[in-house]
């Protein structure tokens, strides 16, 4: 979950690795570092913490030369600081990389032996040594090639070379990597975002690959060191995205671009004229599928779960879903009639990928939910539906939450009608209710004030609960995840019905504990479990939608009430408060709400 970059240019090239560094932070800050080859010599700056302790290092206001790689990392192996701080050098190699080297251990050892001196504890740095080892014997595309064969695990690599002062060898297996074209000069970096200030023209590395970039010139080769040919994408060159405008932080502005992002997702998948869905290209016949599994982590996991309550009540299809780190560890049994869909906000998340390479080595069908559409996941899968939400620059998820769950529910919709498991009327009265949401979801966004008033509670206890049934069950997991992201506060989300079979044994007094409630079927029930805890001193924060009904218990703390949908929709609009409890909280706190510690937003290491 590290970033890298690397520019060749015919100038000087430290400001513009600082400049791709500083958008590079949200996949890791806990150090950084530069390093560029000027008059035969390669020079290192490193820093533990923020790229700004980086640029107000003494050393890098001397920095020359006209090629460089950079660095922000996020640690795996060793401490974070700035020994064990990316590139690391010999005397005539420099290394930057994202990702892990699994057999680092023997390979360290094997270096040992043949008298190299180690002087960080990271996996990365025996790559440094492993090149220098096979450049004494072999030429440099060779030595590459031998090198990358070595190393068990995943990587995206930038390298550069004492004694080839005009070049970068990047290399891709598992972490996702970038090249970039422009006037006299190239690039290399993790992603387009970190690129997209100097060139909107882009190539990706597929896995095994490798490539050679001068500042006039960039050639690829495949895991043999044989030479291929790659196409040139051209990205939208707009970066309003990419700026928080008003905003105190990314997140905020992100909470607020909902609406907008819902509705674009809308225009891009409904047809208002004639109340139908739009999905086109779809590569099998709807009867070819009896069963879905869906695939993700973290938040996308919840999307996942909130997909599965949709899949079962509007088709009769076979649904599962399942955590992407566990599944390839498990003894699966592919069937032919399966549709698995993975979700994922980068379309680079290490776990959900290595999930989809497992499907597609068994000639499963597969499909991908990503907000990234040129990224490995959207790729290497046969049908990509993208969330349409725009970058999504914030750790903690957002939009790209709303976004996923939005197709996945279209998706859901679309399928009960093909199967003609919804009847017509249903099918387009729930098209209207979505075609009503951008404007409910700008509605429930105004009350800011009352959760900046509740949030100091949630500060102040030692652990939360959220509570909910139904659809409202992954909402209470997403709204706890998004409270520990960011306030570092310990919350946990369950059915509402398991609190008596465990849970209900951490409620004292004084705990807060968010329930939600909606007016659907599940409310009474609900309801009755509240109940419980309020009556072992809990303080309740019931988040529900309006009604004329009185609510059917006593001695709440407060309440909340969003905007009136159908039940289908109601989690949208619940999910809102949720995220702006955990924004104000981690605010009171003066955290850093766009980088919480100890994570990064795409997650590119198992």
């Amino acid at each position: 979950m590290c970033g890298i970059i690397g520019i060749s240019s015919n100038k000087s090239v430290s400001v513009s690795i600082i400049n791709s560094l500083k958008k590079l932070e949200y996949r890791g800050y806990d150090s950084a570092g530069i390093a560029t080859l000027f008059d035969g010599e390669i020079t290192e700056v490193k820093s533990e913490g923020r790229v700004n302790v980086l640029e107000e290092n003494f050393d890098l206001k001397n920095l020359k030369g006209n090629i460089g790689i950079g660095h922000v990392r996020w640690a795996t192996h060793g401490a974070p600081n700035s020994i064990n701080a990316h590139p690391h050098s010999s005397d005539n190699v420099s290394v930057v990389h994202n990702g892990i080297i699994e057999n680092s251990t023997i390979l360290k050892k094997y270096l040992t032996s043949k008298g190299h001196i180690f002087k960080s504890q990271t996996d990365t740095e025996v790559i440094v040594h492993l090149i220098t080892e096979n450049l004494k014997t072999d030429e440099l595309d060779l030595a590459i090639t031998k090198t990358l064969k070595q190393l068990h695990g995943s990587f995206a690599l930038g390298i550069i070379f004492k004694d080839s002062p005009n070049l970068i060898v990047g290399a891709r297996r598992g972490s996702p990597l970038a090249v970039g074209y422009g006037p006299n000069e190239n690039y290399l970096g993790s992603d387009s975002y970190a690129l997209k200030a100097m060139t909107n023209k882009i190539t990706y590395l597929d896995d095994g690959e490798f490539c050679i970039i001068r500042n006039d010139q960039v050639l690829f080769f495949n895991e043999d060191g044989k030479k291929i040919n790659k196409k040139i994408m051209e990205l939208s060159s707009d970066e309003s995205s990419y700026e928080k405008g008003e905003f105190k932080h990314f997140m905020a502005k992100e909470i607020e671009e909902q609406p907008t992002t819902i509705k674009t997702g809308i225009k891009e998948y409904i047809d208002k004229t004639n109340l139908d869905i739009n999905i086109y290209n779809f590569p099998w016949k709807v009867d070819e599928i009896n069963s879905i599994t869906l695939i993700g982590c973290g938040t996308a996991y919840h999307s996942c779960l909130m997909a599965k309550y949709w899949f079962e009540n509007l088709t009769q299809l076979d649904v599962n879903i399942d955590i992407a780190s566990e599944f390839r560890y498990r003894k699966n049994r592919f069937k032919k009639d399966s549709l698995y869909i993975f979700v994922s906000q980068s379309g680079e998340t290490a776990d959900t990928y290595a999930a989809l390479d497992l499907c597609n080595r068994n000639k499963m069908k597969t499909c991908a939910v990503v907000n990234v559409i040129e990224s490995s996941i959207a790729r290497d899968s046969n049908f990509v539906l993208p969330i349409h939400c725009g970058p999504e620059i914030g750790v903690a998820s957002t939009k790209a939450f709303l976004g996923q769950i939005l197709i996945l529910y279209i998706l859901a919709l679309k399928f009960g009608d093909l199967r003609k498991e919804t009847n017509k009327e249903n099918y387009k009265n729930k098209i209207k209710g979505l075609l009503n949401l951008p404007s409910l979801i700008e509605k429930s966004l105004l009350m800011d004030n009352d959760i900046q008033a509740i949030s100091s509670t949630f500060n102040e206890a030692k652990g939360s609960m959220f509570l909910g049934r139904g659809f409202s069950y992954p909402i209470a997991l997403e709204g706890a995840l998004k409270l520990k992201e960011l306030s570092y506060v310990h919350a946990e989300g369950y059915p509402a019905g398991e609190m008596k079979h465990g849970p209900l044994a951490l409620i004292e007094d004084g705990m807060p504990v968010v329930v939600l409630a909606p007016r659907d079927s599940y409310y009474k029930k609900t309801i009755s479990n509240m109940q419980e805890v309020i009556a072992r001193g809990a303080k309740v924060l019931l988040i529900t939608n309006k009604s004329k009904d009185e609510i059917i218990s006593e001695n709440i703390w407060e309440t909340i009430e969003v905007e009136n949908t159908n039940d289908d929709l109601l989690p949208f609009l619940l999910t809102i408060p949720l995220q702006k409890l955990a924004y104000y909280s981690a605010l009171q706190k003066g955290y850093d709400i766009d980088k919480p510690r100890n994570l990064a937003k795409s997650v590119t290491v198992e």
